[in-house]
């Protein structure tokens, strides 16, 4: 998941606003319905969702309102961070961390009986570090400089959490979905290559957490146009193979749908069959698979809401039969779970002006077609492939 200068300036001001970790929350499901991660954890594995805590309101500020507290409580076995462990919130200058937000959201899944996953330790993109970063200077020995601050942040964050985070993404997004190469980093220029930075990043977060999931994190897709990403991500992952990089996962970022840009006008033809044949890939050279930001991005679609809802719904089925298919497989985390606090409403707007509609509960955190096509996928799932 991608934000914006505005909304990480706007986050970092609006964390003193946000709400302190309640008690367990004694929050329940519906009469007569099992929960999802009760499903999910059926066949080996968790459900669970992005949880934010930027300025209350904001739809990075979910954390802020007790009807979505008691909802998360009622219906997930996994939490995740959306911003509060990334670079720009907990590590804003080159001297100090900040971890005020990041364990409120730690505190609140522990008291309610809630995994926790880390995102992210190391997001190899130029335009989501902080500025001190990309401007860093990294003296006469650049390489001994730069491999320096990649130890201090990834073993300060593992050795801050330790058991308490089981899975983290190690490194986010370093392929470019428009050329299939690894992005450059101030970091990566200082060390000599990308592959070098991110390959640190794994080795010290195993050192630093062994007993964590260690997972690369992407947003390639079976949509049509991402054929070229999904082919660098396959020569990112034989290359940690080949260099016995210590990577345990693929994360399946899973933002599906409409083309997240403002052409697209329905959903795409998708690529069941390339799909598998990546998937077969990933899986073939050892890798599980997560699913880390599940949402469905409804831009184009009808106005008509049981229309959308249809369409989504009927989306969201095929993507998880065919991910479930996989006995690697693990946990579904989605990027949110209500309509109310998705990070698409702000991103790529409808023409018509209409909310969207990409998660399990609307806008008033009513269960909608989505949750029920979630539900059913887990039920007939196979049972998960445990690692040995």
């Amino acid at each position: 998941m991608r934000f914006t200068r505005r909304e990480t300036l706007a986050a970092t001001l609006g964390l003193a606003a946000g709400a302190c970790a309640p008690a367990r929350l004694m929050a329940a499901p519906q009469a007569g319905e099992e929960s999802l991660n009760a499903l999910a954890q059926r066949t080996g594995r968790r459900f669970g969702a992005a949880v934010g805590s930027g300025p209350p309101g904001s739809v990075a500020g979910s954390f802020a309102d007790p009807k979505l507290r008691a909802l998360v409580a009622a219906q997930c076995g996994v939490m995740v961070h959306e911003n509060e462990l990334k670079w720009g919130w907990v590590r804003r200058r080159p001297k100090g961390f900040d971890f005020t937000a990041a364990d409120r959201l730690v505190e609140f899944a522990e008291a309610n009986g809630i995994a926790m996953r880390g995102h992210t330790l190391l997001w190899h993109h130029p335009q989501w570090f902080p500025d001190w970063v990309n401007n860093y200077d990294f003296g006469p020995n650049p390489a001994r400089e730069a491999e320096r601050m990649v130890r201090e942040h990834v073993s300060t964050v593992c050795r801050r959490y330790g058991a308490r985070i089981h899975s983290y993404d190690v490194v986010n997004e370093a392929v470019d979905n428009g050329t299939g190469a690894m992005r450059e980093t101030s970091i990566s220029r200082a060390m000599g290559s990308a592959e070098a930075a991110v390959d640190l990043a794994f080795r010290t977060a195993r050192e630093a957490a062994p007993h964590a999931q260690l997972v690369y994190n992407d947003y390639m897709a079976w949509e049509p146009w991402n054929e070229t990403h999904r082919t660098g991500v396959l020569r990112l992952l034989e290359g940690f193979r080949k260099r016995g990089v210590p990577v345990d996962a693929l994360g399946v970022q899973s933002h599906i749908g409409t083309e997240n840009s403002d052409e697209s006008t329905g959903f795409g033809a998708r690529q069941e069959a390339d799909w598998r044949r990546f998937i077969d890939e990933v899986t073939g050279m050892g890798y599980d698979l997560v699913i880390t930001e599940f949402d469905l991005h409804d831009k184009g679609l009808p106005a008509d809401i049981p229309t959308r809802d249809r369409m989504v719904a009927d989306y969201a089925r095929a993507y998880l039969d065919l991910m479930l298919s996989y006995p690697q497989q693990g946990d579904i985390v989605a990027w949110g779970i209500t309509d109310r606090y998705s990070w698409l409403q702000d991103r790529w707007v409808r023409p018509d002006g209409l909310p969207k509609r990409p998660l399990p509960y609307d806008r008033d955190f009513r269960p909608k077609p989505l949750r029920t096509a979630i539900a059913e996928a887990l039920r007939a799932a196979p049972t998960q492939h445990k690692r040995a």
